[in-house]
């Protein structure tokens, strides 16, 4: 491995430090780069997304409304109140900003205890920085409570503000949490005061680098929003430090049996350093089956989680060996390892004593294992995909408080009303005459707006147009409007946007686990050059996926509180858990084909347990550290798809990786490869030897590799 070599590690410590900075250098502009405007979330081709487009073209068609409500709770509105809202118009007219329209004439309700002005923001979205600066002096003028009477800004523009305000802060609250969980865990992993520097300088180098990929990806034109570069950094610090845990614990073990570090080193490459780049290949597939989702922002995090993977697999294959080198087993102080040392190894500690145990009764402990995932995975029976973006955001918001005032007073969908575009304008006497005689969806019709596409005709719904009734409202609008005045008429704005978004999600989950499945095991069969055994290893993620995503609704609907589960909750659940759950397969697996050409498949697994038994503990606490900090995030959608992965990659570790595929490999034997060869040369255990026998060539076989060592070392 030239990674190993004397002076080819400092040669690739300089490259890998001199790409590192060129390209970090560019990190500080990802954030910047991300579009968090509604269309980066939905599905490209939806009805909505077509009249997203067609608005632009109307003469200030592509506004977003900020929408202030004023109530007073105790009784009708005062004259005081009425100077109030006066005053605010006054104010919210004079010195206005770009892209700040002037507010609407105030509209009373019908119970008089409130009243609405609207203000339109020109300012695009995606000009993120603008946008939330015009919709913050709306609010800046007119929110708060005033002698009883509250004030709240919601609206399109609101709910984009608060929307804003999340995304950008997520990047730095998930790289200071995962950042330091990966840190403190380390500390105790390694329990050196000194080596965990190395692994996270690494994986900071290599989080450094794919910020600054990311960044030159968007402006190639890969949709990246606050979503996917949130989840960036969270999947670089996680799936790194497993890498890495896994080449140093390789590196530690050859320590105890190779004087030279190069030697060592060299050898830890040559065996780890396969089921890396293995691991980090499946990940990178399955993430990339994330470009066949329909809804945006699920597709672009698709090559952005890929290329955050490969970029971490590719430092700890390169900078990280070098660094080894370059330290050497000084770095591990106090527990510095020696050659003949004890310590963890094929024949002791704690995994092999599990092992035995499991060995005994191989059947019983798997079906007992598979029933008890089987109950955990009814619980999703349980799902409620209620969670919409009004009750998405955990804590207060004030777009969603200004929504609940607004619906005690006026019809629900006075804040964002449906955008009706009639190509034809000889059909818009039909399209009103449909909106009017169904009463039950609409409460009334505003006024039509006529330019190149057409008629712009506003229709405000009956129902809360950020709530899930109302979303399911759209189709069945659209099916009257079409039949009124021809398929051409389109029906979009908020609520139809919402509706596209659940239905795509709900398709992209169809679609992609079953090709996230062939992908996975193809990439298995391939390594483990066999058939039945990724059969098995993915069975038994799949029922993991399942046990995790059922405990975790459960929690959600019943202990939180949760309003629901957001449709894409399965897919990126299924993606992150299946893709990074096969690591530890191949980490076990990798290892036990390799012990099973010496000394027969039962007692391979028993070797192979016992040396990543503990690696991959350790490297599933710490990625579940890192998925685990989206909970702080003040996102319900986020929160969720951080504690289901949290809580499955626990399960996988300490479950299914570490019991359940043990006791399915013992019960099933050499048959287990097949239809390679190593199924019909049954050997050592698997031909019944006793113990004494698989001991002595146990010692012959270590006899063997310190010969070999000898030989590889350099003389002197």
């Amino acid at each position: 491995m030239v990674t190993s070599g004397r002076r080819a590690k400092w040669v690739v410590l300089v490259v890998m430090l001199v790409i590192a900075g060129g390209l970090a250098s560019q990190a500080g502009k990802f954030d910047r780069a991300q579009k968090n405007e509604t269309t980066s979330f939905l599905p490209g081709g939806a009805e909505s997304v077509k009249v997203f487009e067609l608005n632009k073209r109307f003469d200030h068609g592509d506004v977003a409304a900020a929408v202030i409500v004023f109530a007073r709770q105790d009784g009708r509105l005062t004259a005081a109140d009425r100077a109030v809202i006066a005053r605010d118009r006054a104010a919210l007219s004079r010195d206005r900003s770009n892209g700040v329209g002037l507010p609407s004439p105030p509209t009373i309700s019908p119970d008089g205890q409130a009243a609405l002005m609207v203000v339109d923001i020109t300012v695009r979205a995606s000009d993120s920085d603008r946008f939330r600066k015009a919709v913050e002096e709306v609010r800046n003028r007119a929110s708060g409570t005033v002698d009883g009477l509250q004030v709240k800004v919601t609206g399109p523009a609101g709910y984009s503000l608060d929307a804003i305000k999340v995304f950008g802060n997520i990047n730095g609250q998930l790289l200071l949490v995962a950042g330091g969980l990966v840190l403190l865990l380390l500390i105790i992993i390694y329990r050196s005061p000194i080596f965990w520097i190395i692994p996270f300088f690494t994986v900071l180098m290599a989080e450094g680098t794919s910020r600054g990929i990311g960044y030159l990806l968007a402006q190639a034109g890969v949709t990246i929003n606050g979503q996917s570069g949130g989840i960036l950094p969270v999947l670089v610090f996680g799936a790194g430090t497993d890498y890495a845990l896994l080449l140093v614990s390789r590196y530690r073990e050859e320590l105890r049996h190779a004087e030279d570090k190069h030697v060592a080193l060299r050898r830890a490459l040559g065996t780890a350093g396969p089921a890396i780049f293995a691991s980090a290949l499946t990940v990178v597939l399955a993430l990339l089956t994330l470009l066949l989702a329909q809804v945006n922002g699920t597709s672009g995090l698709g090559p952005i989680g890929a290329m955050g993977v490969a970029i971490a697999a590719v430092f700890m294959l390169t900078l990280l060996p070098a660094l080894l080198g370059v330290f050497g087993r000084r770095a591990f102080w106090p527990l510095i390892p020696h050659v003949g040392d004890s310590g963890t190894d094929v024949t002791h500690g704690p995994w092999r004593r599990i092992g035995e145990r499991i060995r005994v009764h191989p059947r019983r402990v798997w079906v007992t294992g598979a029933v008890v995932l089987l109950i955990m995975a009814a619980g999703i029976l349980d799902v409620n995909t209620g969670l919409t973006s009004a009750n998405g955001f955990r804590g207060k918001v004030e777009a969603v408080q200004g929504q609940a005032l607004l619906s005690q007073h006026f019809p629900a969908g006075s804040s964002a009303p449906v955008d009706v575009i009639v190509p034809d304008r000889a059909k818009v006497p039909a399209v009103r005459a449909a909106l009017a005689a169904h009463p039950e969806l609409v409460a009334r019709v505003a006024g039509a707006q006529v330019g190149p596409p057409g008629v712009r005709i506003e229709a405000v719904l009956r129902r809360d147009p950020y709530g899930k009734a109302a979303q399911e409202d759209i189709p069945r609008l659209r099916t009257i409007l079409k039949a009124a005045a021809g398929p051409q008429v389109l029906v979009g704005g908020q609520t139809a946007a919402e509706y596209d978004l659940r239905t795509s999600a709900t398709r992209d989950n169809l679609v992609i686990i079953p090709v996230a499945l062939v992908v996975v095991f193809l990439v298995l069969a391939l390594l483990l050059r066999a058939l039945l055994a990724p059969l098995l290893l993915v069975l038994s993620t799949i029922v993991s996926f399942a046990a995790a995503l059922g405990f975790g609704i459960v929690v959600f609907n019943h202990v939180f509180n949760y309003p629901g589960e957001d449709p894409s909750l399965p897919l990126l659940c299924f993606v992150f858990l299946v893709a990074l759950g096969i690591d530890y397969n191949i980490f076990l697996m990798a290892r036990v084909r390799e012990e099973t050409h010496r000394f027969g498949t039962r007692e391979g697994m028993l070797r192979g347990l016992a040396v990543t038994g503990t690696v991959i503990t350790s490297a599933g606490i710490v990625l579940a550290g890192t998925f685990g900090a989206l909970a702080v995030l003040p996102l319900v959608s986020l929160t969720e798809v951080g504690v289901v992965i949290a809580f499955g990659v626990l399960l996988d570790t300490f479950v299914v990786r570490s019991i359940l595929v043990p006791a399915l490999v013992f019960d099933v034997g050499a048959r287990v490869w097949w239809p390679s060869r190593l199924a019909r040369e049954r050997r050592g255990d698997d031909d019944g030897d006793d113990g004494p026998a698989r001991d002595r060539r146990s010692r012959d076989d270590e006899a063997s590799r310190d010969r070999d060592i000898a030989i590889e070392a350099p003389p002197g």
